[in-house]
Order: C-alpha cells, then sequence, then structure tokens
C-alpha cells in the first residue's frame, strides 16, 4: 500500500480508535481519515526535551520531566473520594504523585516495574511537590523513549472528547503511534524547485517536527513550512479557479457606451464623479467589453458613490441591449434603491420595476410577464429575483450589494438566468483589508472607490459616558431647532434580563420625557415591526415630519436621509466595529457637518474601549477593518465564515500578512509560467491542486 493510500485510510482503523472514538473524532475535530489527524496541529507545546532533577523545582505550574523510580504506592480512600498515591525520588529529592482515574490501570503498571520517566503539571501541596495524573513513561520503549525528548504537544479537544477518553495526551498518543507507523515516508507537495528556493524544510520533516520537535528551532521551520504550503495552495486554487472562469464563460460584449449613458452622464447627474469613480467605471468597462464574464468586487466606504457607479455601467448595459438587475440582502434597502434610481431615470426611457417578497401576486405576475418581454431594463430587489419563475429575456448585468449577506448558491442562481452567464459586479460597504480580500475574494478581480464625494465633511465621533446624557440632551435640542434631525440606535427591542442594555422601548419612553410633543416629534423602527408599518415611519422621518427616529439596526444599511446629521448609538460598546462604522455612515450624507455619539455604561472592557477608541480616532474605514481584523481575527469579520477558507488550521492572515503576499505572487507567477500546471516538476502542486478543489466543490468559481 502506497502512503497516500495510507493516510486516506478511514480514521476507525487506527489502533486504539475504534467506532466509538472515531465517531467522536469526526463529530468533534473533524478527523475522518489518518491525513486528518496528521494534520491536526497543537496549540502550543511544553518543553519535554529535558530531564531535570527534582532538586531543581523552583515554581509551580510548570511542565517538568523527571527520570527515578517509584518507591511506594496505595489506593486511599473509597468510592469516589478513591486515589492512587506513590512517592517518586530521583535521588535528590521527592514528589508525590496522585491519580484519581485510571486507578486499576496505574496499579498494574506500577505493580510490574518501578522505574519511569514522569512528566505532568507540578503544583505544591502541604509544602510538598506534586503531579496529579502524571504521564509514566517505560525508559525501556524506544518508540515512547524518543518521544519523550521531543516538545511535547498539547491539543485541543472539547468535554464531548474527554468523556470518551479523547483529552489531549490520548489525541498525542493516536499522532505519535501514527507518526511512528508511516517510518519516515511522506510524498512531497511541492516541487523540488520550490523547495530549495525557498529555503524550506521536507513535508515529511515539517509534519513530524510540528508535533515533536526536538526543540524551538525546529518547531518554527515546521510551522513555516505548513503555513506556507496551506497559503500558497489557497492562493494557487484561487487564481487557477480564476483562470477556470475566464477560459470556460465567455462574456456578452458590451461593446458601445451610447445615449442612455451619455444622456445621463451630461444632463442628468447634480454633481462631478470622483476620480476614484472614473477609475472603477474605466476598470469595469474594460472587463464588459472583453469578451469574457466580469466578476468583479467593487469596494468603498460608506457614501463614497458605489450605486451611482452601478447606475452609470447598468446604463452601459441598456446601451448594449441587456437587461439588469440589482439584488439587496433586505426590503428596505431594495425600496430605498428602487425610490432613488427611479427619480434619478424619470426624465429617461428606462424602465426600473422591483420585486421583494412582499410584492403582491397579481403585480408579481405582471412584472414577470413584463421581465421575459424585455419591458424591464433594470430590475430591483431582494431574494426574490433568484426565484426559478424569475426570467429574464436577456439579462447581462447583476449587481448584487452588500454581497457578504449572500449565500454562494444564492449568488450563483443569477448565473442561470441566461444562456451566457452575466457580468456580475459584487459590491461591498465593508472595507476588507488588503490580506483578507485576498484570501477570501481572491478570485475576483478588485476595485476600490478609495475618496468620498466632493464637499462631504468627516463625521465627527464623540464617545460619551451616562453621566453625559443632560449634555447630550442639549446638543439634541441645538440640533433639531437648526432644522436637523437625529438617529438614536439601540441593541435591543425590549428589556433583557440578562443584559443590562437601554432597550428600545424604554429608550422611546426616556425621549419622549426630555423631548415632549408637540414641539418634538418621535418615530420609532425596528425589525418586528409589520413593513407597511415601518415604511410608514421611515417616511415619516425622510419627509421631516419626525425629528428624532429610534431604531434598532435596521438602519445600518442604506438609509440616505441627507437632513439626519446627528447618529447617536447607545451601548456602543456591544456593537461590532464594522456594525458602528456602517451605522456612523447614516449620517455626514448632506453638505451639513454631521456628529456620531457613542454612549457606553461607566464600566467597559478593555475591548470595547480599544473599538471605541478606533472610531473616535478615524473615520477612515480601511483603517478600521485593519483594526477589526487584528482585534477579532478574520473568523468572525462580517461575512467571511460562509466563504469556507479563513478556516486555517496553521497560519494566521493578521500575523503571516507578509506570508500571504508572497505565496500569492508566487502563485501568480507560476501559473503564468505553466498555466495547466503540464511541467513534470509542477506534477506535485497539480496533484495537490486537484484534491483541494473536488474537496471544495468548486465554490471559488462562483462570484
Amino acid at each position: 500500500m502506497d502512503t497516500l493510500t495510507y493516510l486516506a485510510t478511514p480514521i476507525e482503523y487506527l489502533k486504539g480508535v475504534g467506532p466509538r472514538r472515531s465517531d467522536i473524532l469526526k463529530n468533534e475535530f473533524n478527523i475522518f481519515t489518518f491525513n486528518d489527524l496528521l494534520h491536526y496541529y497543537p496549540f502550543r507545546h511544553v518543553d519535554k526535551s529535558t530531564v531535570y532533577q527534582i532538586a531543581d523545582i523552583q515554581t509551580e505550574g510548570v511542565y517538568m520531566q523527571f527520570k527515578g523510580k517509584i518507591v511506594s504506592f496505595q489506593i486511599l480512600g473509597e468510592h469516589r473520594a478513591k486515589r492512587l498515591a506513590a512517592k517518586f525520588t530521583d535521588g535528590t529529592g521527592t514528589l508525590d504523585l496522585v491519580w484519581f482515574n485510571g486507578i486499576k490501570w496505574v496499579e498494574d503498571t506500577l505493580k510490574q516495574q518501578s522505574s519511569f520517566i514522569v512528566f505532568g503539571r507540578l503544583t505544591a501541596f502541604n509544602n510538598r511537590w506534586n503531579i496529579s495524573h502524571p504521564e509514566l513513561i517505560d525508559p525501556q520503549n524506544r518508540t515512547e523513549n524518543a518521544i519523550a525528548q521531543h516538545f511535547y504537544p498539547l491539543y485541543n479537544t472539547s468535554e464531548k472528547a474527554k468523556k470518551a477518553g479523547l483529552d489531549s495526551k490520548a489525541i498525542a498518543k493516536l499522532t505519535a503511534s501514527l507518526l511512528t507507523q508511516l517510518h519516515g515516508e511522506m510524498p512531497e507537495i511541492l516541487s523540488t524547485n520550490i523547495i530549495s528556493q525557498h529555503h524550506l524544510i521536507s513535508l515529511k520533516s515539517a509534519l513530524f517536527a510540528i508535533h515533536y520537535p526536538e526543540n524551538q528551532e525546529q518547531l518554527a521551520q515546521a510551522q513555516h513550512r505548513l503555513k506556507f504550503d496551506e497559503l500558497f495552495f489557497t492562493q494557487l486554487k484561487l487564481l487557477k479557479l480564476k483562470l477556470l472562469v475566464t477560459k470556460k464563460n465567455k462574456g456578452h460584449v458590451f461593446a458601445r457606451v451610447g445615449d442612455f449613458f451619455n444622456d445621463f452622464y451630461h444632463r442628468c447627474l447634480t454633481f462631478d464623479l470622483t476620480n476614484a469613480q472614473k477609475r472603477v467605471i474605466r476598470e469595469i468597462r474594460r472587463d464588459m467589453s472583453s469578451g469574457q464574464q466580469m466578476n468583479r468586487l467593487l469596494q468603498g466606504d460608506v457614501g463614497s458613490g458605489k450605486t451611482i457607479t452601478a447606475l452609470l455601467v447598468m446604463l452601459i448595459a441598456k446601451d448594449n441591449g441587456f437587461q439588469s438587475c440589482l439584488m439587496a440582502p433586505t426590503e428596505i434597502l431594495a425600496a430605498q434603491h428602487f425610490e432613488n434610481i427611479s427619480k434619478q431615470l424619470s426624465t429617461m426611457n428606462v424602465t426600473v420595476a422591483i420585486l421583494t417578497g412582499s410584492t403582491k401576486t397579481a403585480q408579481r405576475k405582471q412584472i414577470h410577464q413584463r421581465l421575459q418581454n424585455g419591458e424591464i431594463d433594470i430590475l430591483i430587489g431582494t431574494h426574490a429575483l433568484i426565484e426559478n419563475d424569475v426570467i429574464f429575456n436577456n439579462l447581462g448585468l447583476a449587481v448584487i450589494d452588500e454581497q457578504h449577506r449572500f449565500g454562494v448558491e444564492q449568488r450563483a442562481k443569477l448565473w442561470e438566468k441566461n444562456i451566457i452567464p452575466p457580468h456580475i459586479l459584487v459590491m461591498t460597504a465593508t472595507p476588507i483589508p488588503r490580506t483578507l480580500a485576498m484570501t477570501v475574494y481572491g478570485d475576483l478581480e478588485l476595485s476600490v472607490i478609495d475618496e468620498l464625494p466632493k464637499g462631504r465633511k468627516p463625521v465627527i465621533t464623540k464617545h460619551l459616558y451616562e453621566k453625559d446624557r443632560l449634555m447630550l440632551f442639549g446638543f439634541i435640542k441645538k440640533q433639531i431647532d437648526i432644522g436637523r434631525q437625529i438617529f438614536v440606535v439601540y441593541p435591543l427591542i425590549k428589556e433583557s434580563e440578562k443584559m443590562d442594555l437601554l432597550d428600545l422601548q424604554a429608550g422611546f419612553d426616556n425621549m419622549s420625557r426630555a423631548f415632549p410633543l408637540p414641539q418634538y416629534a418621535i418615530g420609532m423602527v425596528h425589525g418586528k415591526m409589520k413593513n407597511e408599518v415601518k415604511d410608514f415611519e421611515m417616511q415619516r422621518f425622510a419627509k421631516n415630519q419626525t425629528s428624532i427616529l429610534l431604531s434598532t439596526t435596521v438602519i445600518e444599511v442604506g438609509i440616505d436621509i441627507p437632513n439626519a446629521t446627528v447618529m447617536i448609538i447607545e451601548n456602543a460598546e456591544r456593537f461590532g466595529l464594522s456594525q458602528l462604522h456602517q451605522l456612523r455612515g447614516r449620517v455626514g450624507r448632506g453638505g451639513e457637518q454631521s456628529y456620531c455619539i457613542l454612549m457606553s455604561g461607566d464600566k467597559l472592557s478593555n475591548e470595547g474601549k480599544q473599538r471605541l477608541q478606533a472610531m473616535v480616532a478615524t473615520t477612515d474605514g480601511f483603517e478600521i477593518a485593519n483594526f477589526d481584523l487584528k482585534l477579532r481575527g478574520p473568523g468572525d469579520l462580517q461575512g467571511t465564515q460562509q466563504s469556507g477558507i479563513i478556516d486555517f488550521k496553521i497560519a494566521d492572515i493578521i500575523k503571516d500578512e507578509q506570508l500571504v503576499v508572497y505565496t500569492r505572487n508566487l502563485a501568480k507567477k507560476l501559473l503564468e509560467a505553466d498555466p495547466d500546471l503540464k511541467a513534470t516538476e509542477n506534477q506535485s502542486i497539480a496533484k495537490q491542486l486537484q484534491l483541494l478543489i473536488r474537496q471544495d466543490n468548486f465554490w471559488g468559481m462562483i462570484s
């Protein structure tokens, strides 16, 4: 049996596992095969490379290893209080050893021999050094003795696994057994050139050393090699799939920039586009005229003008005889897009329609018919756009707003709306750090709108405490007196017994007392309201019939009311940075100076304080995104979980930023030189890449 076949063996066939433990390994740790176990890396190592003398012990809580003899042992207590206590000496001092579980096995072992290498965590009890549940290593056993001379691995486990006897020590024992059975055999997945040029150790050396390194230097070399592999193949997979998409998916050729685009640009636009918007439109035009399907991510901070950019691109589609659609994650945002785009196109011969979950049946049928007949040029909507009965006459462009809120499968359904897939433009107002964009969206071309429209003033952000509330009320009154409007956002709708937060209903009562009728009018919206009630309240605020709008985070995305100049966020420490930044983006959309007030309790966690300080320090979404990435890690950032690619086993895109960039450049150069990886030296790379693509089910081919 060759090594690859052996490594594909189901985990239940490894000695010491069996059916019950294999179920735990599969369900708790995603370990299905021998190979999976090999790549289940320790989270930390303790130094097991040195045999100390008992006389050397100075502090408790450390792991140490000693060689000596058990001079006596006895079983004490009864029933649940039963324990086995032993005295161990190495000639320089004495240790107390104690076991509360597995007593029968330990007793049998101690009856057979007395000399051991003892390893465990030291504690002090009754002025004596002791170790609970120490590991007993037979000095005569060559395998155990060899492992005892390495750094000792500690593995993540779970309570369920521990109950099945799969604690860290048991996982270490299984891994050691597997490594011994491999006899140092492990096929390479990189070419000889890459290994030598980039000074990497062999894969077999790395896999042994990541579990049982002999020293810190060997561990560092193993970590570097395995991180390199993980990041290199991630980038190679994304770039290869990007090539496959380009070859496979021919795109509609939008050769003309005609009357619809030019008429709107010269006659309807009431402001100048920023240089960033013009650059992005040029990038998109180049894609759409290439004959290949466009798959582009448009990144831009809140208020940077992504929607008007997308509208201009949709008019290019109209100039070339194609329909467009714009899919938004919520009905509120879809309605906002429909209202704004309809208004902007009101003097032009362009038909715009909206389709959402709440569209009435009769109206829905009419939209379906007009869409299929080609009478609708731009269809705006929610998930309703991807339903099977929504059939376009000639869909050429699909724009997906706030794309992180849609799953891969949902987005893929848009591909099926035409024989030749439409061009895809996905937009996000959540700034994405460069390394994260490379890792999650590396299969897409990237455009960035990195400047705000002229005349926009940066939002002034302040952090206030509960003791400052009277001062806040005074500020609100001054803003209302000069004709401005106020957003107030709360984290909850009703009071929670578990969380001491200022809930929406209590906030409404407090604000109503501070700002009574008829001088002040207050509105309230939240996600549990019926859509018609919510829309009524939003319209009142949009028409300046209410001065203060209290809300949950339903106004996080897409609400555009230029006269609203103050955003107050209650219990701001409970929100993530990305969400805080999105909420702040609801103000500062007109020419007036706007403000974001972050209200918090007096007691703040260190992380909560850091988040609010970051918000006060900068309005740059990219700076905030980078700080958020460092603070929370990539797996927590909004939308990245669905990609499936953030679950790195060893690499860290924050700490290993340079390696992310380095391996991407290497993967790019390799594919430029050998796009199909047919060169003899690249056969091992091609084999590993195909394996990874099959495992991921071609998710990267879907924008």
